[in-house]
């Protein structure tokens, strides 16, 4: 039974890879060729549609494995309820799915194939779907898919309706790393590494603030030693005129002693000549 859906979904995944124009012509003709409990199933392959094509040229292009990786981190974000976590991943997760969805419609129409707008809306609505739900990444990494899927709507039969061939097993979601103990723990020293990260930031950003202070203040003080040194440099000129000028002080005042001197010896001297003038 492995071999035979083995050999039916090889079949299908090269049918489901024709543009759906040239489906039913290639399906009918390959079940002609295989055998007969075989050609039963073969015969029995949907045609596609056109978004579920597009989808699946993309799959066979190896383009999902990043949406495949964004799911099961959305799931551990979920499971530990990490809101912060969940909004970066929505927002990386639109971004995937609608840069996704250009390289389907891309492919699809170097294919020559024309996607109306409902068929583009449905490309993209099943790559999120992909990234939302396990089980619907395994049906599209098949590249068997027959018609869109959508998230939130993922029941067994509907997988089944979707996908030509055997419906494959949900991708499993990776082995735990941790239990959510570790993770938490894990989670509380990440939160502790950006806030010492972000103390560190503003310590630099403080210590720049004081520097720009200093500098300030520095040029002040050496402002302020110019003066002090020109000040002093005309003190001490000061000081040698101040110096200079005593000492010519000091030498007049001799010189005047000098004069009193003689001036009190000739006075005496007068007063001496008027005497003897006055006995005669």
């Amino acid at each position: 039974m492995a071999d035979a859906d083995e050999q039916l979904d090889a079949i299908a995944a090269e049918l489901y890879a024709l543009a759906p124009a040239k489906f039913t012509a290639a399906r009918n003709a390959r079940a002609g060729l295989a055998a007969p409990a075989l050609a039963k199933q073969v015969k029995a392959l949907r045609k596609p549609t056109v978004s579920a094509w597009a989808v699946n040229l993309l799959a066979r292009d190896g383009q999902l494995a990043d949406a495949v990786e964004l799911s099961a981190a959305l799931r551990e974000a979920q499971d530990d309820l990490d809101a912060a976590e969940l909004a970066r991943l929505g927002k990386q997760r639109r971004q995937l799915v609608a840069a996704l969805a250009k390289q389907a419609i891309g492919l699809a129409e170097e294919e020559g194939g024309t996607l109306s707008a409902a068929a583009r809306e449905d490309v993209a609505t099943t790559i999120n779907a992909a990234v939302m739900d396990a089980a619907a990444a395994a049906a599209v990494l098949t590249a068997r898919l027959v018609k869109p899927l959508e998230a939130g709507d993922i029941e067994p039969a509907a997988l089944a309706d979707a996908v030509g061939g055997s419906l494959p097993d949900a991708i499993p979601a990776p082995p735990p790393r941790d239990d959510l103990a570790d993770r938490r723990a894990r989670k509380a020293a990440e939160k502790a590494v950006r806030e010492a990260e972000r103390l560190a930031n503003e310590a630099e950003r403080e210590l720049a603030r004081v520097d720009a202070r200093r500098e300030k203040a520095q040029e002040r003080v050496d402002h302020v030693r110019e003066r002090i040194d020109d000040l002093r440099r005309d003190l001490a000129a000061l000081e040698a005129d101040e110096q200079a000028a005593a000492a010519k002080l000091e030498a007049v005042e001799r010189e005047r002693a000098d004069a009193a001197a003689k001036a009190r010896e000739a006075a005496k001297e007068s007063e001496r000549l008027q005497l003897t003038l006055d006995d005669l």
